[in-house]
């Protein structure tokens, strides 16, 4: 991260989140969602969101359907952990806006939450 200017370290890299435009988070949200999706799995991309975003299941299905992700897509894995299809994590991001009034302060939540993600990514 050091080479883009955001930060080497989770607590400068909250720090400047919050000098970027909502537009730019959103960016980064979605496209870290996918990206540990393909890397670690829709499991602890789901988990991980609705750990930092605060969201209790039934929130986070509001949340991905008020962003646009089908709510008959929703499902639970052999072990009934709750997934979504990884092309409809996009569905969160706008979600989140729509659902939650401090919904910027939860995406950068999940953001700094999984900062070693991004470095690893």
């Amino acid at each position: 991260m050091a080479a883009t200017g955001l930060s080497d370290d989770p607590k400068t890299y909250r720090a400047r989140l919050a000098d970027q435009s909502d537009e730019q988070l959103d960016s980064w949200t979605a496209e870290l969602l996918r990206d540990v999706a393909k890397r670690r799995g829709i499991v602890k991309v789901v988990a991980d969101f609705r750990t930092a975003a605060r969201l209790s299941e039934a929130e986070f299905e509001h949340v991905f359907a008020s962003g646009g992700g089908a709510p008959a897509t929703l499902g639970r894995d052999a072990a009934g952990s709750l997934i979504v299809p990884t092309v409809a994590l996009h569905a969160l991001v706008p979600g989140i806006r729509a659902r939650a009034a401090d919904a910027r302060a939860r995406l950068i939540e999940y953001l700094v939450a999984n900062f070693n993600e991004l470095v690893y990514v």
